[in-house]
């Protein structure tokens, strides 16, 4: 019913290159843990065999920018972190993404203090957000999951003509 049903009268699969590439984009998502506080627990129990990332594809974590698309910010984030944080974004290979996983991520949560950024879309662009305090394991799972509904509607070409500089946010 699934495979057959692609299928041609000859027993060929008939599709795009725009679909094929987001299929591999989708299908193996390689995170950047930036686990900064409480949250980076329940992000590390999100690949425990109970929860099972590996599922998704995205069970390899990254601990190289350069070798990540996706990057996990979870946790509270500081003045002084912000640019750490921004510093291994600019690092990760387009196309990237970014879950902000929990409310002092997301918001500032209960820190309203001068040391505290209150929210990480001040600083990084933002794909999906995650609530909870911390969130649950499950919450990261439909996060990945919604990453990966973003990523199968780019096309293969999204990121071709767009200028390095234009991307990484410099106009110089």
């Amino acid at each position: 019913m699934g495979l057959e049903a692609k299928l041609n009268s000859d027993g060929f699969i008939v599709s795009t290159i725009d679909a094929v590439i987001a299929w591999a984009r989708k299908s193996s998502v390689w995170p950047m843990p930036m686990g900064i506080s409480c949250c980076a627990i329940e992000m590390m129990s999100a690949v425990d065999p109970k929860y099972d990332m590996s599922r998704f594809g995205s069970e390899v974590m990254r601990f190289s920018p350069r070798q990540s698309d996706l990057m996990i910010v979870a946790g509270t984030v500081t003045y002084k972190m912000a640019k750490v944080v921004r510093k291994i974004y600019d690092q990760m290979p387009d196309p990237k993404w970014v879950i902000a996983m929990g409310v002092c991520t997301s918001t500032g949560g209960m820190y309203r203090s001068y040391p505290v950024v209150q929210g990480i879309d001040t600083f990084l662009p933002v794909d999906v957000y995650t609530a909870g305090c911390p969130p649950r394991p499950e919450n990261l799972l439909n996060a990945v999951m919604e990453i990966q509904k973003k990523i199968s509607k780019s096309r293969g070409r999204d990121y071709q003509d767009i200028p390095f500089l234009e991307i990484n946010g410099r106009n110089n």
